[in-house]
Formats: structure tokens, sequence, C-alpha cells
């Protein structure tokens, strides 16, 4: 067996520096230098690869190794069995698994998220969004996180589900905590406790409605997951309930970041919201390029193949792998004039829901999400201002997203 190949040192730029808030804030310095002097290099802090320029970025995505979760015998040689429930869960979701397995639990639950199915919503979905800015209206100054990112996906994902939209927050609260597990490099002890906190609660709660579904079906993706069969096989609780979170999880952060993102990057550039106000036909590729200029999903990891290259550098096998798509979405081998927002950008196949086999079936939903909500944002309030220059991110290093965006509306 040969050796495997030498891992050179770090350069200077590091993801790690994601952890100063002023990075965070505003990464694409770094991804530019990242692109430009080290686009696939090892980082010891990490233990992993960085792959920073597009092509590379599309490899990785393609056909690298989703396989990545720690299996719960695995936790225990590592002396980290308090996560051991947090493992039970992960290695049964679809966003960790390789074929066949993959296939087999993606196509029963992609079923829900067909672009034809997600139309018929859409007039719901406007009605929804409508009310919550109703509740707002007269304010002057309110939170967009609060009045809309957080509760419209949080709402429609319920529905989708088959859950009372009632119980919307007490599903965005897990749906953070967990999202806050997914997006970090670091192992934060209080991180961890209220990410096993939000699994155990979340595995009760979905099996119940497992078993509520068995008696009272409606046609929602739970029952749809209990019920279906691929080649007679189906899908046992635990692969419901774990599938079920992380469409849960992933429907509503990518939305609501989205949303978030999405009015930050036109307020902090009022003469293309005043273009998209004056000419709401190109409100399709607005939300694409929105997707591209802000990421909510920044990066995610990958374990090499044998014989993994990588412009020219060869990876170990096993090795892990930081695909970084909120770089490769700057990058100018593959769209022109990268780090300027057009909102009519029509050569725009960005990687904010990945690529290939681990597309984001739920992309034509958070889609529409967004159309509706800057839709009904600028028809309800004809001025939009930041009310704070100043905006905090969430310390989510993955899942790019705002606590608060406050702004004045008349």
């Amino acid at each position: 067996m040969s050796a495997p190949a030498a891992r050179p040192q770090a350069p200077a730029p590091s993801l790690v520096q994601l952890l100063d808030p002023d990075v965070l804030a505003n990464p694409y310095p770094l991804y530019r230098r990242l692109r430009e002097e080290a686009p696939v290099s090892w980082d010891p802090y990490l233990h992993a690869w960085v792959v920073t320029r597009y092509p590379d970025v599309v490899e990785v995505l393609h056909r690298f190794s989703a396989d990545r979760t720690p299996t719960p015998q695995r936790l225990e040689e590592l002396g980290l069995t308090e996560l051991t429930p947090i493992a039970r869960v992960m290695v049964e979701q679809m966003l960790f698994l390789d074929p066949p397995k993959h296939g087999r639990v993606r196509r029963l639950a992609s079923g829900a998220f067909t672009p034809r199915r997600v139309a018929v919503l859409r007039a719901h979905i406007k009605s929804i969004a409508e009310r919550l800015l109703d509740e707002v209206a007269g304010a002057g100054t309110f939170d967009v996180m609060r009045a809309l990112a957080n509760p419209l996906p949080a709402i429609v994902t319920a529905e989708m589900l088959g859950v009372p939209t009632s119980d919307h927050q007490l599903l965005k609260g897990w749906s953070q905590d967990f999202a806050e597990m997914l997006g970090n490099f670091q192992h934060n002890p209080g991180r961890a406790s209220r990410s096993l906190r939000a699994v155990e609660e979340m595995t009760e709660y979905f099996s119940a409605a497992v078993r509520r579904e068995a008696r009272r079906p409606t046609d929602g993706l739970i029952h749809a997951l209990s019920t279906a069969e691929v080649d007679g096989d189906r899908l046992s609780e635990s692969e419901v309930v774990a599938n079920v979170i992380v469409t849960m999880v992933g429907g509503q952060e990518t939305t609501t970041n989205l949303i978030g993102n999405g009015l930050l990057t036109l307020l902090r550039q009022p003469d293309q919201l005043e273009r998209l106000r004056a000419d709401p036909g190109i409100m399709h590729s607005a939300v694409e390029e929105l997707l591209r200029y802000e990421s909510p999903s920044q990066h995610t990891a990958r374990l090499a193949p044998g014989g993994a290259v990588l412009s020219g550098v060869p990876i170990p096998e096993g090795d892990a792998v930081i695909a970084v798509m909120g770089a490769a979405n700057r990058d100018p081998w593959r769209f022109e004039d990268p780090d300027r927002l057009d909102l009519g950008r029509q050569d725009n196949r960005h990687l904010a829901f990945g690529w290939a086999a681990h597309f984001c079936f739920g992309a034509p939903l958070a889609r529409m999400e967004g159309q509706i909500a800057f839709s009904t944002m600028l028809a309800r309030f004809g001025s939009l201002e930041l009310a704070d220059e100043e905006v905090t991110w969430r310390p989510n290093l993955g899942l790019r997203g705002l606590t608060e965006l406050r702004v004045c509306a008349r």
C-alpha cells in the first residue's frame, strides 16, 4: 500500500477566521484570498481540506461521500457518548447518506416538494405573508426576522409536514438549535447540549406524530414517508423521524436566511431595491441572484473517495473536505463581476442549493417563499430602509443568517 499523500502546511487564510465576528459579517475577502492563494488547502485547525473554486466545489458535491456522521460506536471511542442520540438520528438522514440508501429516502420525500405541488400553495403562502405583515404594518419600525422571515417558513413547514401550525414557534426553536450544530466547526459544550435536547424533544414529538398519522392520516409529509414503499420496502419509524427532522430544519433555515440576507442586501443597495420595485417581472432572477450573492448555506463537508485530485492536488481517501459554496458563488471563473449584485443576471448556475444527488429537493418551495416575501414587502410598503446599519449575524459559520433585521417601513 502506498503512503498517503503528504498534507501541506496551511496557508495564512483559514476558515477558522470566521470565528471573528467581523470576518463572519463579511466573509468574502477571506474567500477571495483562499480562492487566489490556496484554492485547495489543508487546514490543520479544522483537520480538513478547504475547497473554494467553483469547479472544485462542484466536483466535491458531485463525487465525494456525504456519509460523514460518526456512528454511535465511533463517538464512544472518542469519549463523546453524550452525543449518541444525535448520531442515531443523523446517520439515518438523507443529508448524510450515499447511494443507494440516499436515493431510497429521497424518492419518498421529494414527492411532497415537486414544483407542480408547490405551485398550488402560492396563493396560500401569500395570504400567510400578508397576514404576518398586517400585524406590523402600522408599527413604523419592526424586526423583519421576527415578523416574517422566521414565522413564514415555520408555518409553511408545519403545514407541509402535517403537524399543527400553532406549533410553528416550537418547530423554529428546535430548528435553530439543530442548525447551530450543523453549521459550526468547533465542539461547543453549550451548543451541543442544546442540540441534544432539541433532538430528544423532536424525536418524541415526531414519533408521536407518526403514530397519530397511523390513526388519523393527513396528506402531509409525515404520512407520505410513513406509508410509502420502494420495491416493497418501507421506512422504519426512526428513519421517518430522522428525515422529517432534516426536512423541517432545512426547509426553515434556508428560507429564513434567504429572506433576511436577501432583504438586507437590497436595503444596502437601494438602487437595486428600487429596480425590483419598478420591474417585478425580474423577481425570479432577483431571488436567484440573492441566493448566489449571500448564500444561506455557505459550506458543507464531504469525505474524499480513492484517487481524488482537485486542481492538481491529490486528496487522501477518507479525508474530510469542506466545500465552500459561498466562495464558489463569488468565483470570477464562473460569474462575471461576481461581487456585483445584478438582479437580472441570467447565467446564474449558483450552488446555494447544492449539486447533483444532494441538490436540495425543497428548493422550489424556498424559492417561491422568497419571491412571495419580497413581493409582499414591496407591495405593502412604499418605503423601506434599514433602521440600524449595524446588524448581528448568527454565530453559525455555515448557515448564514441574521439574528435581527430592523427596518423603517412606511
